[in-house]
């Protein structure tokens, strides 16, 4: 593909600094509308959360951070494109997710509610009754709550999931009287990287569990950074210039624009704006609340994950953990600076269904932990140990390993504060308030200057919609 440089001397509508999926998002936006736009990206290669490397040996390709991709899938923004024309593949799993359980086997998350009530025993009528109604709402759902705060369009579907999703997971979790159905849904509700008993980590479990049924939750073939491939190929087609292996230390370093958007966190902001803000919205910048961090561990196979459940050889996700109960506990701990002996695991399988992650017989594995935040704690060890619990004989198909610790995971994006792959708590105080409270949360004081990262609404995760969101209050901007 080809690389742009940049001439202090030309002119852009729009200048779009990092290349993550909201980067991309914004840039894209922009030149539908027929402006011109420069992204610049200070890596070596496009993509932020969206980068695919051979981490551990030649032939085995890992993704360095996102991996599996229920909401690429479920974004209005993304789902408006037309990305497979442009190279990408999503692979869906047999099953979306699964959660080992020595006393419950057989715990999984599929497309269909009926059949994933059916694995629930005496819990199956509540799922059923809980899960079947948002099921039929979800792109109203996923419409509303991606994106800022603002009056529902479809006010009676959002009442329905809202009256849920603000309590806290454990509280919800009472609905259910068997350990399969708890500890599935602590399992999705534990993405939030909150503790389980705080308000709205029931809406995270419930996001989780309606996107596996509505939308799955795939992974790109050939690996994440396909998916920053397509986007890419889009924004060149409609005439947008990206520019690689450019670090911006300054906004006066940018060629001249109308506006600039910018996929970064607060702390950047501060940093490259120098005393342009006001000290007041720099103080609100300051006190923007990060949370844990993540350690992460690829591995290299020389077989299949030999899983006691048979459930977990055909999902893309295993949570390991545990019941609630245990999931709570350890997830509790990282907010009192602790490390879990038996840490919540997020384990990923993508080349079940990608022959291309690795050489012919051998497979990838992805997995990370939640560490408090900015841990230098290695985990790899409680990792491991939590795999081969359900999976005896794990360890002796390792090939090689790759591990990445929270200061590993700020040096490749420095959005990732601490290790924190949310840009930033996603707590009831700061889901719609980030970074700041603002009528507009992608504005800045600084005229025709946005900001596009996931420290905007809707947070984390690989959808475009801050971007997109942050590009559409540009586009009002240059109306003007």
């Amino acid at each position: 593909m080809p690389e742009y440089h940049i001439h202090m001397s030309e002119t852009f509508d729009a200048v779009v600094v990092g290349s993550g999926p909201n980067g991309l998002a914004a840039a894209i936006t922009l030149a539908q509308a027929g402006h011109s736009v420069q992204v610049i990206e200070g890596e070596p290669t496009i993509g932020g959360g969206l980068r695919t490397a051979e981490l551990t040996l030649p032939g085995f390709h890992h993704d360095i951070c996102s991996a599996i991709h229920p909401l690429a899938l479920a974004s209005p923004f993304l789902a408006s494109l037309p990305l497979a024309d442009h190279g990408l593949e999503m692979l869906q799993p047999p099953l979306a997710a699964a959660h080992p359980l020595e006393q419950f086997p057989g715990v999984a998350l599929k497309r269909s509610v009926d059949e994933t009530a059916e694995l629930l025993g005496e819990d199956a009528a509540a799922y059923r009754s809980l899960m079947a109604p948002l099921v039929r709402d979800s792109s109203k759902l996923v419409e509303q709550f991606l994106g800022p705060l603002r009056p529902p369009r479809h006010p009676l579907a959002a009442a329905r999931f809202g009256v849920y999703a603000a309590l806290p997971a454990t509280l919800l979790a009472k609905r259910f009287q068997g350990e399969g159905a708890r500890a599935l849904f602590a399992g999705c509700a534990a993405h939030a990287i909150l503790p389980l008993s705080r308000p709205p980590t029931a809406g995270f479990g419930l996001l989780m569990g309606l996107l596996g049924h509505s939308a799955g939750w795939p992974a790109a073939k050939g690996g994440s950074q396909s998916i920053a491939g397509a986007l890419r190929s889009i924004l060149e087609s409609l005439g947008g210039q990206i520019e690689v292996g450019h670090k911006i230390d300054s906004i006066d370093e940018l060629p001249a624009h109308k506006v600039a958007l910018l996929d970064i966190g607060p702390r950047e902001l501060i940093r490259i704006t120098g005393d342009r803000l006001p000290d007041l919205y720099k103080k609100m910048l300051r006190r923007y609340r990060y949370g844990p961090g993540v350690f992460k561990v690829d591995w290299a196979l020389d077989g299949p994950v030999p899983w006691k459940d048979p459930a977990c050889s055909s999902a893309g996700t295993v949570h390991l953990g545990g019941t609630l109960e245990e999931i709570a506990a350890s997830e509790k701990m990282l907010w009192k600076g602790r490390h879990a002996d038996q840490p919540y695991v997020i384990v990923v399988q993508q080349s079940i269904v990608d022959d291309s992650r690795a050489p012919e017989g051998k497979h990838t594995l992805w997995a990370y932990c939640h560490v408090p935040n900015g841990s230098t704690v290695d985990r790899t060890d409680a990792i491991e140990s939590q795999i081969e619990r359900s999976a005896p004989g794990f360890k002796d198909l390792i090939l090689g390993k790759s591990t990445m610790d929270t200061r590993e995971f700020e040096r490749h994006n420095s959005n990732y504060v601490g290790g924190d792959i949310n840009g930033g708590i996603q707590d009831l105080f700061q889901l719609f308030t980030r970074p700041v409270p603002r009528l507009d949360p992608y504005s800045t004081p600084l005229d025709g200057v946005y900001l596009c990262s996931a420290s905007t609404p809707p947070g984390g995760g690989v959808h475009g919609m801050c971007g997109h969101f942050a590009a559409r209050s540009a586009l009002k901007h240059m109306k003007d």
